[in-house]
Formats: C-alpha cells, structure tokens, sequence
C-alpha cells in the first residue's frame, strides 16, 4: 500500500476513486447476470426501465468510494505501524540525547522519512526543536501540538467517509419516495378492477422499499469497518506518543 502514500494525498485518492469507480461498474455488470431476477431487483433495479442509472446503482458507487477512503486509512495506518517496528530510535543507544548529537540523529531520519506525515519526519521536527531552543520543556510542548495537530488532522480525514455513510442511506429514502411516487402514478392511470393492478401496484412498492433496504446495508458496512480503522489508526498514533516520550523526549538532555 506504499505506493498510494507516496503518490500523496490528492493523487492517491483521485487513483482510489478510479479505481473503486471501475470495480463498482463491475460489481453491477456481474450482478445483473445473476439468474434470480429478484436478487437483480433488490440490488440494482435491473427492470427499470431507467436502468443502468438507477438509485442502486448510485449508492454502489458511493459505497465503493467508501472503500476507497478507508483503503487509504488503512495504507496510511499500516505504514506508521511499520515504521514503529522498525524502531528508528534504536541507533542512539540506550544514552541521552544531547545537542551534539542531534546533527548525526537528523541526518539518519532524514533518509529514512518519505512522506511529509511519516514519524522520521515528526522526529526530525523534535531534534531542530531541540537544536534551536535548548529547551527540553518548549520540545515538550512543540511535541504536544504536533500529536494533537495529528488527531485534528485524522479526524478531518474522516469527514469525505462519514459524508458517503450518510447520504447512502438518504439516496435509499429518495428511492423509496421515488418509488412510492411512481406506484400512486401508476395506480392513478391503472384500472383498480384490473387483475394485474394489484401485483402491479404491490411490485412498484416493493422495489421502492429496496432502495432504503440496501441503502442501510451498505451504511452499516463502512460504519463498521470505519470504526475498526478508526480504532486502529488512533492505536497508532498513541503508540508513536508512547515511543517518542520514552525513547526521545524523556532522553533530551542539554548540560
């Protein structure tokens, strides 16, 4: 998942979008060939006389937009995790860290960091803290505020995915208010004695109620794997604070 990373943050997505794009048309396309007509129904409206450009079709789009947003979280989680394993701190011992040795500490995140949010480049800001100020404290609080800068930012991440979970659930209730408006329309030009009024009228009513059916289905999904990611990714980022305070911020010492 390196390679969305290091296309950034614009790119990246724009590759997802592309991409979960062209796997929703897929997923509707194989969908469609199903035998069971009322499955086809259900989830795309394949008898519509409007089909492909259904409101199924709509919210599969979204919901793989969604995957696409949670992909990225999930790339940009993996990778703070692996660099957390790779235990970047590991070269300056067991000692403190004192001015002198900040230049040879810089030099060494500086050629490992490759995204402008990565920890080497989050360390790198701690040692230029430290090497400008002298101060262990004012590195304390600069600190700080670049973690809850993370967590704002996290957070903000989030606001695309949170928006496709809610309007998913409000294209099934256009759907369905479609549908109820399109069933009285057909009752009113239909004869009531009709013998095929009735399943008529009931068959328009049931494909109107699928819309909100799926629409809630699909909500629930990305809410539950949004949570997991969330969860993960915020794990990650209390871990990277645990490791810099022990293995950084408690080791700065300026004679």
């Amino acid at each position: 998942m390196d390679f969305l990373l290091g296309l950034g943050k614009i790119r990246a997505r724009a590759v997802l979008a592309v991409s979960m794009t062209i796997v929703a048309i897929i997923t509707v396309i194989l969908i469609s060939t199903l035998p069971d007509k009322g499955v086809t129904r259900l989830l795309i409206d394949s008898e519509a006389s409007y089909f492909p450009w259904t409101i199924q079709n709509l919210m599969w789009w979204m919901f793989f937009l969604g995957i696409g947003e949670l992909i990225y979280r999930l790339a940009q989680a993996r990778h703070l995790d692996r660099q957390l394993e790779d235990d970047l701190l590991r070269q300056a011992g067991k000692e403190v860290i004192t001015p002198e040795k900040v230049r040879g500490l810089y030099m060494a995140f500086r050629s490992r960091s490759r995204f402008a949010d990565d920890l080497p480049a989050l360390l790198k800001r701690l040692l230029l803290q430290f090497q400008t100020t002298g101060s262990v404290g004012q590195t304390q609080e600069f600190f700080n505020a670049q973690i809850d800068l993370r967590y704002n930012r996290m957070e903000s991440d989030y606001t695309m995915i949170r928006y496709i979970v809610w309007v998913i659930p409000t294209l099934g209730f256009i759907g369905t208010v479609m549908g109820i408006a399109m069933a009285l329309s057909f009752a009113a030009a239909s004869d009531p004695q009709a013998a095929s009024f009735l399943a008529g009228l009931t068959g328009k009513l049931s494909v109107a109620f699928y819309t909100t059916l799926v629409g809630l289905v699909m909500s629930a999904i990305l809410v539950f794997f949004m949570s997991l990611i969330q969860g993960y990714e915020e794990g990650r980022l209390q871990a990277v604070e645990s490791y810099v305070l022990d293995h950084m911020i408690n080791r700065l010492y300026k004679p």
